[in-house]
C-alpha cells in the first residue's frame, strides 16, 4: 500500500512515517505540511491512502483537500486524523469524501487497522464513537436541524454568523456585507448572546453541526 502523510507538524509526520514503514505491506511515498502539498504529491505518485490532518494552518485544510481528492483522484482513499472527538466533525469529514476518521489520541493499532479496512473498501471511524452504522449515522444527520436559538437571530445576524465561524475579520465581513466595522461588531456580540456561546470554537462547531458553513 502506498501512503502519503499530510500534517502541519513535522514531528507528527516523522512519527507516523516511522510507524508505517515498520509495516511490511506499507510504503510511505511522501509527506506534506498542508493540503496543497499533499494534492501535488498525488499528481506525482501512485497512492492508495492519504492520512490527512483536519487543520493545517496556514495552508489548505484537510477537508478542502479531501473534497478535491474525491473529485480528481476518486480511487485514493482519505483517512482524516483529528483531535476533535465530536460527531459533527466526523459527519462533515465523511460528507467531504473521507473514508475514515481516526482520533490522534488513539493507539497505533487502531490506525493501522483502519488503513487496512479502508483499503478493503470499508468506511471506518474511531472506536471512540462506537461501531459505524451508515444508516444510523445518516439518520442522525437528517435529524440535525436549526434549533430555536437560531430562530432568534435577525436576517443580518444570520448573514454574519457563517462569516465569523469561517474566521473572516470584522473588516472583511464589513466589506462583504457593505456595512461598517462597528455594525459587524454589534451583530457579532448579539448573535453570540442569542446563541448563548462564549467562544468562537463553540460557534464553529454549531455552524458545522447545522451545516451553516462549507469548509
Amino acid at each position: 500500500m502506498n501512503i502519503i502523510i499530510a500534517d502541519d507538524h513535522a514531528v507528527v509526520r516523522s512519527g507516523l512515517r516511522l510507524l508505517l514503514e515498520n509495516q511490511k505491506d506499507i510504503t510511505v511515498v511522501g509527506d506534506a505540511a498542508d493540503g496543497t502539498e499533499a494534492f501535488l504529491l498525488l499528481e506525482k505518485y501512485q497512492v492508495d491512502v492519504i492520512l490527512m490532518d483536519m487543520r493545517m494552518p496556514p495552508g489548505e485544510n484537510g477537508l478542502q483537500t479531501t473534497r478535491r481528492i474525491k473529485e480528481h483522484f476518486p480511487k485514493v482513499k482519505t483517512i482524516i486524523l483529528s483531535m476533535h472527538d465530536s460527531e459533527e466533525y466526523v459527519r462533515t469529514a465523511l460528507d467531504y469524501g473521507a473514508k475514515g476518521y481516526i482520533l490522534k489520541s488513539s493507539k497505533d493499532t487502531v490506525l493501522l487497522e483502519a488503513i487496512r479496512q479502508v483499503i478493503a473498501g470499508e468506511i471506518v471511524i474511531d472506536p471512540f464513537f462506537g461501531v459505524y452504522d451508515q444508516e444510523q449515522w445518516e439518520n442522525k444527520k437528517n435529524m440535525v436541524e436549526k434549533d430555536a436559538k437560531y430562530e432568534r437571530l435577525s436576517k443580518r445576524e444570520r448573514e454574519v454568523l457563517p462569516l465569523v465561524a469561517l474566521g473572516y475579520s470584522n473588516k472583511e465581513i464589513a466589506e462583504r456585507l457593505f456595512i461598517s466595522v462597528k455594525t459587524v461588531e454589534v451583530h457579532k456580540s448579539h448573535l453570540m448572546k442569542k446563541l448563548e456561546f462564549e467562544t468562537f470554537s463553540e460557534l464553529l462547531q454549531y455552524s458545522m453541526k447545522h451545516q451553516l458553513i462549507d469548509l
